[in-house]
């Protein structure tokens, strides 16, 4: 349950539902295994666990969900060959070529045969709404899966307005900065990977893992127009992350010492154990992101 990315977004206004009634809401889109000719299914699943009932949960003012997503698996070279076969068979037998718009529809007559026989994969993604903080934080590294979410909890509750925050201070200028003077700030420590780029949409791009990114080899980089558009750090002993230059905070690995706080928790207790982690977890989360919009010069009015 402890996040690996965050993308946050910050809460235009007031989010006046209790974790039980934004729970009822939850509840007209459950989560449904995907029928037979569905390719794509989702919905809402208890975040402590199917053992558990509850679509949300809540502890210290922040509401925990979870999104379950299910997909048919259907390659598309099996839906081209099977396509191909088709459109050669009629022109063969009717003698006569077949366009565009027959071929998507017959593309489409194959899709809804193949899909009860192909494989599911299922995933989740969890986020967590913080009220008194006017965040929702998402555990996606993709913005596609993220805004995924927040438009189903939309249709479940009708309005969800939320903006992505905006800085006063370039981000990547702000951390080229960082590697260029070697004055990161101090309650940050330097990792090992960074990836650089010339700016321009055909701007080259380096990335570097394993190194001293305060070497030669960097500032020659940096000396030469690059900019850093993501940097590997660890924070306060509490984690480690890949920050990028779209603010969305990647790879976070929690420290073990902060991951071991709630090991006197009974292993049996799973639903127990999941809350004091929640808690845990979002609070350092939720710190993280107001220290991250410092360091870019605070949010924009």
């Amino acid at each position: 349950m402890w996040f690996k990315n965050i993308r946050a977004y910050r809460l235009t206004s007031s989010f006046d539902l209790s974790p039980e009634q934004l729970a009822e809401q939850l509840a007209q889109r459950a989560f449904q295994p995907c029928a037979k000719s569905q390719a794509l299914s989702l919905g809402w699943v208890p975040p402590l666990g199917e053992e558990t009932e509850g679509l949300t949960h809540a502890a210290g003012g922040r509401i925990l969900l979870k999104l379950k997503r299910e997909e048919k698996l259907l390659p598309s070279t099996v839906v081209r060959e099977q396509l191909e076969e088709k459109v050669a068979a009629i022109e063969s037998a009717q003698g006569r070529k077949v366009y565009r718009k027959e071929k998507l529809t017959l593309k489409d007559e194959i899709v809804q045969d193949c899909l009860p026989r192909a494989f599911s994969r299922s995933s989740a993604v969890f986020a967590y709404i913080d009220p008194k903080a006017n965040w929702v934080f998402v555990d996606a590294a993709s913005a596609g899966r993220a805004e995924e979410l927040l438009n189903l909890l939309r249709e479940c509750i009708g309005s969800f307005p939320v903006l992505l925050p905006q800085v006063n201070n370039a981000p990547d200028a702000t951390m080229t900065g960082w590697l260029a003077h070697r004055s990161l700030p101090d309650d940050f420590v330097l990792g090992e990977e960074c990836e650089l780029r010339e700016p321009g949409e055909e701007g080259g791009v380096v990335r570097c893992r394993g190194v001293d990114l305060l070497s030669e080899e960097v500032e020659t980089h940096l000396n030469a127009g690059k900019q850093v558009a993501r940097l590997s750090l660890a924070w306060e002993e509490r984690l480690s992350l890949v920050l990028a230059e779209d603010l969305c905070l990647r790879r976070l690995k929690f420290a073990d010492e902060l991951m071991k706080e709630n090991e006197d928790i009974p292993e049996a207790d799973n639903a127990a154990r999941l809350d004091a982690d929640f808690a845990l977890m979002s609070d350092v989360i939720t710190r993280l992101q107001e220290r991250v919009l410092v360091l870019f010069g605070g949010e924009v009015e």
